[in-house]
Order: C-alpha cells, then structure tokens, then sequence
C-alpha cells in the first residue's frame, strides 16, 4: 500500500505540536514553516506514521539511521530484552560483558577483517564525538596540531569537530573561538583532480600536522564520489609524513554504499575510522576505532580516563549495536544495497528534467542534483520540492553547501513499488516546475 496524495500537510495535530514547540524549544533548533515539520508518532520498515495518522515514505532512513529499516524486530527485540535487565553501568568504571563484546566485533569487521591485526575502539554516543576522539588520537600519537580537512566536509557540529567541518555557515559562526590549526584541500571529483590535490598536499606544512580527516564519500556535501586512486594518495602521503589518517564512516559506513565501509571500493584502510549512525539503528552510539599502533599511544588509564562519558558502553545500546553489527557482517545485506542501488540509480536517470545537472553516488547513498539553466544551483527548487513531496507523502532532504542535491538514503528494503512511487511523484513535480506550475519562492 503506498502513501494516498495529500493536501493538509502539516496536518492540525502536527500545526499543534509545532506552535508548541516554537514556545519552548530554541527557535534555532527546529525549522518552523507553514509546510513543515511533521511530528513522527511510528515508524516500521521504510514507512512513517506522523501524529495526525498520515502514512509516509522515509527515503532518509531518519539520517542514515534505520539503514536495516524503522523498528527492526531484532534491534527492538535487544532493546527491550536489555532494557528488562539493565538500562544503565558504569562504562568506564565497572563496564558490561556487552561493552567487550561490541568492542571485540567492531575489531573483527574493521581492523581484523582489513588484514591489519586487533583494531581497538572508544565508545561514545554521537558521531561528533567519535570525530572528537580521532582528533585527540591523532594528536596524542604524533604530537602535531595541525588538521587537514577537504571542502564541504560534514563531521558534525561540537567545537572540536568544527575543526574538520567545511561547512562555512557551521563553523564560520565560531571560528573566533577555534585553533588556527585547520588546512582545508578541495574534494576531488573527477580524476584530473587529483594532480591538484597532489599539489596542495605538498604545500602544506607536514611537520605541523597530526590529522588528516575525511569521508571516503561526502554525505551531507552533496553524495560526491572521488576517483579512484583519491584514497591511495593520501594514505601513501600521511605515511612518508607521519600523519594519522581518519576515516569518517558515520553516514557510510555498515553497508550503505554497498560495501560494508565505503573505503573498501577502493580497498585502503585508515589508521582510525568513526562509525555511528547505523550502528545500532536507533540508539545515540558510536565508535572511533584503530589500529593498536596508533591506540596504544594513549596512556594507560591510573584510574581516570583522558577521555570518557557518563553513557560510554551503555548496555541498551551495545545490545542492539551487537545485534546490528551480526546482522551487517552478512556479505548478504551489501549485496542486495548494491542491487537496491543500481535500480534506483536507473530510475532516476530516466528522469527528464532541464534542472538535473547529475545523478550520483553508491549504494543507497545517491544525490540528485539540480541547477538552473546557466549553472546556478537551485536549492530554492530542491527547497520546495521538499514540502511539495512532503505532501505527496514522501520524506526527504536535501544535501550541498546550496541545499540543491536531493539526497536517497533510504532504508535498505524498501520495497521496488515504493521506489517507483517516490521517483514517479518527483518526476511529476519537476514536470510541474518546467511548466511553471510550481510555487516557488523567487
């Protein structure tokens, strides 16, 4: 059954929950509009109920989250089993069997798997911190400040990820309050790029740098694939110049892109890698996670850690990031994300439309992005198209600096039919648009 057209979107429940909201939540939190949001009462598989009862289908996976899809009978089974024992320990202090056993296999799919021996991790609870984590690592490892990042980089949005982030609107706000340590490099995007990339790489000042932060595959930057060979340049560059390179896998990472870490396509390995997000499917955990070399340099706890939190191993959520973990180590679960992928990929390219300017990504990791006769992004049409698909009931988001890339992540399953419904519904709005039927905010 897919989603009936509607016309009443917000419905009044969720107008409600909004004007309350705007009351006592800060105003810079929630974006308010007459057409957003929807406020989720339930989700199950690809599809999402909002407390008016309307019925939607998610292709964001509710941020890379639910990539197994919403409410995962195994995930909810750990949850509710492990909450019936213990919801809370002392992660740091007097840890759970659990703890040992999510850092045991993150080792196995990660560091073991690469051929690269015992891969040792830290717990935390949000992407960013893992991205923190890497940053202290890199730094107590090597002694060297300085941290390279690449342009339009998502890492998150604590102060210490800030100093990864290429988003200007994000960290421009606070750059007074930042290290002046960072050396942005552009993304390469296609092969030629990568001579540019060489040459910026020598130009920096290698004996001041510790880090080198990047995602394999840029999620919230617009799904930009590099070339290949892209990988290999840096990972031969922070060897010959002891630099410790991270891997930021949160949004691709646990088969999103068809390959169980999206490094693996090109097949080289970071010295510390961060994952999250999909990693228990609904609960705030996430990892940063090393060869023992580089781990090892932090010194060995006299009682108090260097770095900790209060919820580091949290059981409830170690109960379902080990459920998760057995379930993506299925070279089964890449295979079908694959194949999900390349079928979504050829529906979209049918889409005729003078706004495309590319389809691209892996996986289930796919932007669309749209520009203006002329070549100017048009995030105000992707902007629009959010709420006009909203109504249609379709959730999604839009990616870029310029918000002009629609972005597909959706849950793996998701059924052909609801694919079909969603493209269909998009192709039709588009369509809308070229004829002048689309209400824009010029």
């Amino acid at each position: 059954m897919l989603p009936e057209l509607k016309t009443a979107i917000p419905g009044p429940r969720s107008v409600e929950l909004a004007a309350e909201l705007r009351k006592y939540e800060s105003h810079n939190v929630t974006y308010v509009a007459e057409d957003w949001p929807i406020f989720w009462e339930r989700a199950e598989g690809s599809c999402v109920w909002d407390a008016d009862g309307n019925r939607y289908i998610d292709v964001t996976s509710a941020f890379g989250v639910a990539g197994l899809g919403h409410t995962h009978a195994p995930l909810r089974e750990a949850m509710v089993e492990q909450s019936g024992k213990l919801m809370h320990a002392m992660g740091d202090v007097h840890p759970t069997e659990l703890k040992v056993e999510v850092c045991k296999r993150l080792s196995e799919l990660t560091f073991e798997r690469w051929g690269k021996g015992v891969g040792k991790t830290v717990l935390a609870n949000s992407g960013f911190e893992a991205v923190e984590i890497a940053l202290k690592t890199a730094f107590i490892a090597t002694g060297k400040p300085g941290v390279i990042h690449f342009r339009n980089a998502y890492h998150g949005l604590g102060y210490g990820a800030l100093l990864g982030g290429g988003f200007d609107k994000f960290r421009g706000p606070f750059d007074s309050q930042l290290a002046d340590v960072r050396h942005e490099l552009d993304f390469p995007k296609e092969e030629r790029d990568l001579d540019v990339l060489r040459d910026q790489l020598n130009q920096l000042p290698a004996s001041r740098i510790g880090a080198l932060l990047l995602e394999p595959i840029q999620g919230r930057g617009g799904k930009v694939v590099p070339p290949m060979g892209f990988l290999k340049i840096l990972r031969e560059w922070a060897d010959e110049n002891d630099v410790v390179l991270i891997f930021d896998e949160i949004y691709s990472g646990f088969n999103r892109t068809g390959r169980l870490f999206a490094c693996e396509w090109e097949g080289v390995f970071p010295d510390l890698i961060c994952v999250g997000k999909a990693l228990s499917g609904g609960y705030p955990i996430s990892a940063c996670v090393g060869i023992t070399e580089v781990m090892d340099k932090w010194p060995v706890s006299p009682g108090e850690a260097l770095h900790t939190s209060t919820f580091l191993g949290n059981p409830v959520g170690c109960a379902m990031a080990v459920k998760a973990l057995e379930i993506h180590a299925n070279p089964r679960v890449a295979a079908d994300v694959e194949r999900q992928g390349r079928e979504l990929v050829a529906m979209l390219e049918e889409m005729d439309s003078p706004l495309i300017h590319e389809v691209r990504g892996r996986g289930l990791m796919i932007g669309v992005e749209l520009r203006h006769p002329g070549g100017r992004p048009a995030g105000d049409v992707a902007g629009k198209l959010l709420g006009q698909m909203l109504e249609r009931g379709v959730v999604m988001l839009a990616d870029g600096p310029d918000g002009n890339i629609l972005a597909f992540t959706p849950p793996f399953y998701i059924t052909l039919g609801e694919l079909v419904y969603v493209v269909q519904q998009l192709t039709e709005l588009l369509r809308d648009h070229e004829h002048g039927a689309l209400r824009l905010p010029y």
